[in-house]
Order: structure tokens, then sequence, then C-alpha cells
């Protein structure tokens, strides 16, 4: 089952991800918020749209940009609308 964990915590698990280049996006309702926070950070995909990122604090250790989604994505990405999407170089990916 794909999981996204840091530091042995759980930020993410779900047999329903969605995979879009190479990159597993979390549905939801799979994903414990109370250990992300919003950053101001933003960037643009000209297929997806516009990202917005988290940082992720979880066993004493906050990584900042580690997580993002798409708030409103372009047609051909509603399917990973609200969805999060972790970084595999930040935080464990497994799946």
């Amino acid at each position: 089952m794909p999981r996204a964990t840091l530091n042995g915590v759980t930020l993410a698990q779900s047999d329903h991800t969605e995979v879009v280049e190479g990159n597993h996006y979390f549905p939801p309702d799979s994903v414990d918020f109370d250990l992300l926070r919003k950053s101001e950070t933003s960037t643009h995909c000209s297929w997806k749209g516009d990202a917005s990122y988290y940082a992720v604090e979880a066993g004493g250790e906050r990584v900042e940009d580690a997580a993002w989604y798409y708030p409103e994505p372009m047609d051909a990405a509603k399917h990973i609308e609200g969805y999060v999407a972790f970084y595999a170089n930040k935080v464990r990916v497994e799946g």
C-alpha cells in the first residue's frame, strides 16, 4: 500500500492513489492534515495548473515544501484535485 512517512510517522496511506509523472497523489481522506502546514510557495504546471505547497511536521522535524496539491487543476488533471503528493527526496514515499 502506498505510504508517505517522516521519522516513522505516517503522513498519508492509501490503496487508491493516483500516479502522475511517477508521483503518488494521495486522496484527501488518507492524509493526516494535522501534520501539514500551508506554505506560501506555489508553482505552475502547463497541463496541471497551479500547485500549492505544505511543510510537514512530524517526529520533531519540520520539512519545508515537502508536499503539494492542486486546489483547482486544469481539466486534464481534474482526477487529482485536492490530492496530496510528497517529494520522495524530502520524506519517505513507499509503494
